[in-house]
C-alpha cells in the first residue's frame, strides 16, 4: 500500500516539475534591467537591458495619478529604448513609467500578468540635464569691459510650430552661471546673471581672460541647479612690447648689465689701441736709430 501511495506522489510531483518546466520554457520573460531616464535639454529617453531573446518589451507611462499610456513605437518592440519627448507634454508635471517583459508578437501566454520594471519618477522641468551653452565674447574700445553674449539653447519641443529655447520654458527661472579666469592664471570668480548679455567690468587692461558658462536653475534640487559647463573660451590679448611686459626691476637690471658690459668693452678697446700704437712707436724709433 505505501509503496502505490508512494508511486503516486512521485508520479504527481514528477508531473508538477514537467509542467513548470513547459511553463518555464514558454511563460519565461526575463525583467528589463537599469531602467532609467536620460533626458538633456527636454530631449527624454527611457532606456533598458539587456537586449531581448525570443521575447519583447512595451514601455507604458502616465502622468503620476492617471491612466497608463503606450507609445506605438515601444509596444512589442525588440529595442532597448523609448523617446517619450513628444508624449510628456506638460513638462511641470511628474511621470512613472514600467518597462514590461512580453511574448514575441503573434505568440500567445498564459501568464495573466508580465513581469515589468519600473522607473524613478521623472519630471521634466526638475530633472532634465540642461547642455552647455554657446556664448562670444566682445571686448570694448578702451579693453576695460567685456560683454559675454549667450545662446539660449534649443529643445525638441515645438509651439505655434517654432522650436523653444530653455529660456521659453524656465523663463525667469532661469540664470547662467559664469567663471573666468585670468589667461595662464589658476585663480577664478564667478558671476551670476539674469540676462543672456554678460558684461564683466573692473578687468586689467590688455589682458586675456578665458569664461566657462553654465545654466543655472535656483528652483531646482540642490544636485540639479547647475546645467553644463561650456568650453573655455579665450579673449584675445593685446600686444605689448617688452618694456610693457617686464617689471621694472628686471629693465633696471638689464640696463645696468648692458652698461657694464658697455664699459668693459671701452675699456678693454682703449687699451688695445694704447698698446697698438706704443708698438708703432717704437718701431719708427727703431728705424730711425743710427747703424
Amino acid at each position: 500500500m505505501m509503496d502505490v501511495r508512494t508511486s503516486v506522489h512521485f508520479g504527481v510531483s514528477l508531473l508538477s516539475v514537467l509542467f513548470t518546466i513547459g511553463a518555464s520554457g514558454e511563460d519565461y520573460f526575463p525583467q528589463a534591467q537599469n531602467v532609467k531616464w536620460v533626458s538633456n535639454n527636454f530631449k527624454t529617453i527611457l532606456t533598458w537591458g539587456p537586449e531581448p531573446t525570443n521575447y519583447t518589451y512595451t514601455v507604458e507611462f502616465s502622468e503620476v495619478g492617471k491612466d497608463r499610456q503606450r507609445n506605438p513605437y515601444c509596444i512589442r518592440s525588440s529595442g532597448t529604448e523609448c523617446d517619450l519627448t513628444n508624449e510628456l507634454r506638460n513638462l511641470e508635471e511628474t511621470y512613472s513609467a514600467d518597462v514590461l517583459s512580453e511574448p514575441l508578437p503573434g505568440v500567445n501566454s498564459d501568464l495573466v500578468e508580465f513581469p515589468y520594471t519600473w522607473a524613478e519618477r521623472f519630471c521634466p522641468y526638475k530633472d532634465t540635464q540642461i547642455g552647455a551653452p554657446s556664448f562670444n565674447i566682445k571686448q570694448s574700445e578702451d579693453k576695460t569691459k567685456m560683454t559675454l553674449h549667450i545662446q539660449d539653447p534649443l529643445t525638441p519641443i515645438y509651439k505655434d510650430d517654432q522650436l523653444l529655447t530653455i529660456r521659453d520654458i524656465f523663463k525667469n527661472d532661469l540664470k547662467y552661471n559664469v567663471v573666468y579666469n585670468k589667461a595662464g592664471s589658476t585663480g577664478k570668480k564667478e558671476t551670476m546673471a539674469d540676462l543672456r548679455d554678460v558684461e564683466l567690468t573692473n578687468l586689467d587692461n590688455g589682458e586675456s581672460y578665458c569664461f566657462m558658462v553654465a545654466a543655472y536653475i535656483p528652483s531646482r534640487s540642490a544636485e540639479k541647479r547647475l546645467g553644463d559647463l561650456s568650453k573655455p573660451q579665450c579673449s584675445p590679448r593685446e600686444s605689448k612690447i617688452i618694456f610693457e611686459e617686464l617689471p621694472f626691476g628686471v629693465i633696471a637690471g638689464a640696463i645696468g648689465i648692458m652698461l657694464i658690459i658697455l664699459i668693459t668693452l671701452t675699456v678693454v678697446c682703449c687699451k688695445c689701441f694704447c698698446c697698438k700704437k706704443n708698438n708703432n712707436v717704437d718701431k719708427e724709433n727703431l728705424q730711425l736709430s743710427p747703424v
